[in-house]
């Protein structure tokens, strides 16, 4: 969870369900930033156009901003059971990274949702723990209703909200912080 205001505009108010974080770099997706604007002509995965997971995606079905990393690059994720896990790697609970190139048929039969991120947040070795030490970032467990939930332009406040004590306060943090 980004802190307000975190001065980078990709990741103000972000709130970034992180994939995988070791010593030698992290990675993860913002998953409240849907972005209506990617098409197929500018989004195409491996084996195909994204069209063939439409009827998959969850609402809104729209393609995610994942992050400024490799803003052509395309992502699955997926909450529920894969029908296929030859095709899907496990991350957490039941959220599973899925092959866009598969078949969405076969790969997305047990999901209970899909969704589709255009790049992804990474840090090198080191830089997320030090911009954690520097308060730029809250850690918060995830709900699968996080990861894929049909409200992303809310997500931040409702995760902060859930929180305990002062954590729970930013949630009502005007949007220009100015205005306070």
């Amino acid at each position: 969870m980004a802190t307000p205001p975190l001065e980078d505009p990709h990741f103000d108010r972000s709130v970034v369900f992180m994939l995988e974080h070791r010593n030698d770099g992290a990675i993860g997706v913002i998953v409240n930033r849907p972005d209506p604007t990617v098409d197929d002509a500018v989004a195409t995965a491996a084996g195909g156009p994204l069209h063939r997971w439409n009827d998959r995606l969850s609402q809104p079905a729209v393609v995610f901003t994942g992050g400024p990393v490799e803003p052509t690059a395309l992502m699955g994720i997926a909450s529920g059971v894969p029908g296929d896990p030859d095709d899907a790697l496990h991350v957490v609970g039941d959220i599973w990274s899925i092959d866009l190139s598969a078949d969405p048929v076969m790969t997305a039969a047990g999901a209970t949702g899909v969704r589709i991120f255009r790049g992804y947040a990474g840090w090198g070795g080191g830089q997320l723990d030090a911009e954690l030490a520097s308060g730029a970032w809250i850690v918060v467990d995830a709900t699968p209703d996080d990861v894929i939930t049909d409200d992303p332009s809310t997500l931040w406040r409702r995760v902060l909200a859930r929180q305990s004590g002062r954590i729970a306060w930013l949630s009502t943090a005007p949007d220009d912080l100015t205005m306070n």
